[in-house]
């Protein structure tokens, strides 16, 4: 797993193409780095302490078999970089193969015009919360966009009394700038239950749409409900 950081980007650009270009940016660092060892992260990575990781990534990063996921703006960033109008953007040898919108913002520009979002030829969940205080339940209206046009399922998940912030640990107090942004702050989920239920979730959905772990196919569908938590689960089927 590897993170990129993009709160600076909204600071300065509304422009969700440009969080797209940031991923592919980072996506054509990686493969050149996967291929041969090469490129400009060579000799730049460090672990958490700041120490020098001197590892040859060559031949264990599969970037043929790549999954993204984006919180919130983010969220609509990630589905921008993999809609069926952007994929020709990729980098040359990278193929995104699983795409997840957490707690997504949703409305397009023009209104009515969701061609740089929609994702009909790869699979893609969403996340979204019934507690949500910043955008709703607006994610969900991805899987809208795209019913009856998508060649592979699509799913989501809405997770009952969860919130916005605490998908992010970084946003979460007692962080500097953490917030509360629960529209049910009496019945909401703590941070830890919240995000422990959002890797479930998402470990369910990579590990099904990239290693074909059909075990994790029942928790996408509903049918093994996520430990701890109250949630409603929905399938898009694919439209043949």
């Amino acid at each position: 797993m590897v993170s990129i950081s993009v709160d600076g980007i909204n600071q300065v650009s509304n422009d969700y193409g440009d969080r797209a270009r940031l991923i592919n940016e980072h996506l054509r660092l990686w493969q050149q780095l996967a291929a041969g060892g090469g490129g400009p992260l060579a000799g730049h990575l460090v672990d958490p302490s700041g120490r020098p990781v001197a590892r040859d990534f060559t031949g264990h990063v599969d970037m043929n078999r790549v999954g993204t996921l984006g919180h919130s703006r983010g969220g609509k960033g990630v589905m921008w970089q993999a809609s069926d109008k952007h994929r020709g953007e990729w980098p040359a040898g990278v193929r995104v193969r699983a795409v997840l919108g957490l707690a997504p913002v949703k409305f397009d520009v023009p209104e009515g015009d969701h061609s740089d979002t929609l994702i009909t030829k790869l699979p893609f969940a969403v996340v979204t919360s019934s507690c949500d205080g910043a955008v709703h339940e607006a994610g969900q209206e991805y899987l809208d966009d795209v019913s009856g046009l998508n060649t592979v399922a699509d799913y989501s998940i809405s997770l009952k009394n969860a919130n916005h912030d605490y998908y992010n640990t970084t946003w979460t107090p007692p962080y500097l700038f953490g917030d509360d942004d629960s529209t049910c702050p009496a019945q909401e989920l703590s941070p830890s239950r919240q995000q422990d239920a959002l890797i479930a979730y998402a470990t369910a959905f990579f590990g099904y749409e990239l290693q074909g772990d059909q075990d994790g196919l029942p928790v996408l569908t509903g049918e093994r409900p996520l430990p701890d938590v109250t949630a409603t689960t929905r399938v898009v089927p694919a439209h043949r």
